[in-house]
């Protein structure tokens, strides 16, 4: 999973903000404007750590494969052409950044932070996992679930070309190569079009076309070895995301507001439970036919409203998006030429049209 962190974007402006706003928001956009350049300054171009005789071998095939993507992005996919993606940076950790999502007892709606330029969106990110986890404890205090998890990559939305553009990491550059693919592809997107104040359309449509993209790379460019490890790495993603969007579907009937399984607060937490406990057993079954496969274990420990919610962003419209692409021909300019015009619309009638499309291609 990949959620770009849109915090970031311009830090003339973030500068200026922090002096405009209280403490705690001069702090966390300190944060922010800091921790990125850190990790601006790390990068270098990819062209200095091939020369590099310090660089491990397998460090220079991922970034000789990576630029191998990023042409192909351009001349195939026609996504952006500019600074993005030609340096790398060793960060020395895990993860780019740290997001924090938070959510009602008895929604799956999402508590959005306001920024810069982003807008409003439904995380707030951290470049070290204390603070993350410390953002995450208030919120708790209050009332809300809370999910924290890692984040390999973010999008500077083409902010930060002028300065080096977003680079590649060590977060990721070791993923599997259909994988790296798609997270390449899908930061990119996001500097073909972003629409302020609406995650779901922003991250759905990446998600498809990093979905669609990533099948083109891989049909095209991988070896057949790659091409079998993927399909078996992406076969238990498909599986665990048709587990969860079951239950989220569950968890959205126990919630509505008329709900006619559970009516009041105590019926509404009762079906909580049983429907939490379902998907737990439920997953057990799948890491069985997996042959023990763990990697989903740490998200279902965790699993909450918030999780639930954050994953949503990235599920509920790419069927629409995938519908469109095939309406336009599979033709990508015409596909995102028909996403700009409808990026204009209202959020509802984008969101009502989406779905329509998805219905018609299901049909």
């Amino acid at each position: 999973m990949v959620i770009s962190l849109k915090g970031l974007m311009l830090v003339p402006c973030l500068l200026l903000v922090m002096l405009l706003t209280g403490c705690a928001d001069s702090r966390y956009y300190w944060q922010s404007v800091s921790g990125h350049l850190e990790l601006m300054a790390a990068a270098r171009p990819i062209d200095h750590w091939l020369a590099d005789g310090t660089t491990p071998a397998t460090v220079k095939q991922r970034l000789k494969l990576a630029q191998d993507m990023r042409r192909f992005a351009v001349e195939e996919l026609h996504l952006p052409d500019n600074a993005s993606y030609h340096r790398y940076a060793d960060l020395q950790r895990r993860h780019a950044v740290w997001n924090v999502v938070a959510a009602p007892e008895l929604s799956l709606t999402l508590k959005t932070w306001c920024f810069p330029v982003a807008g409003c969106v439904g995380y707030r990110g951290f470049f070290a996992e204390g603070d993350a986890q410390a953002e995450a404890e208030v919120l708790r205090a209050t009332g809300f679930e809370t999910s924290v998890y890692g984040v390999p990559a973010y999008s500077t939305l083409g902010w930060m070309n002028w300065f080096g553009g977003d680079p590649l990491l060590n977060t990721f550059i070791h993923y599997p190569e259909g994988e790296v693919a798609r997270l390449l592809f899908h930061e990119l997107s996001h500097q073909v079009l972003y629409v302020t104040d609406d995650t779901v359309f922003n991250e759905s449509f990446a998600t498809a076309v990093e979905r669609l993209g990533g099948a083109v790379w891989l049909a095209q460019q991988a070896s057949p070895q790659a091409r079998l490890a993927y399909a078996d790495f992406d076969a238990r993603r498909q599986q665990f995301r048709a587990l969860t969007r079951q239950t989220r579907k569950q968890l959205e009937l126990i919630y509505q507001k008329d709900s006619p399984v559970a009516p009041d607060a105590p019926a509404k937490r009762a079906m909580k439970e049983k429907a939490m406990q379902d998907f737990r057993v439920a997953y057990a079954e799948l890491k069985t036919r997996w042959g023990g496969y763990s990697g989903y274990d740490h998200w279902v420990a965790q699993a909450n409203n918030a999780a639930f919610g954050a994953q949503a962003a990235y599920d509920d419209l790419v069927p629409g998006f995938e519908a469109l692409f095939v309406l336009e021909g599979r033709q990508w300019p015409a596909f995102y030429d028909a996403v700009r015009q409808l990026a204009k619309r209202s959020k509802r009638e984008r969101v009502q049209q989406l779905k329509q499309w998805a219905t018609q291609q299901q049909g």
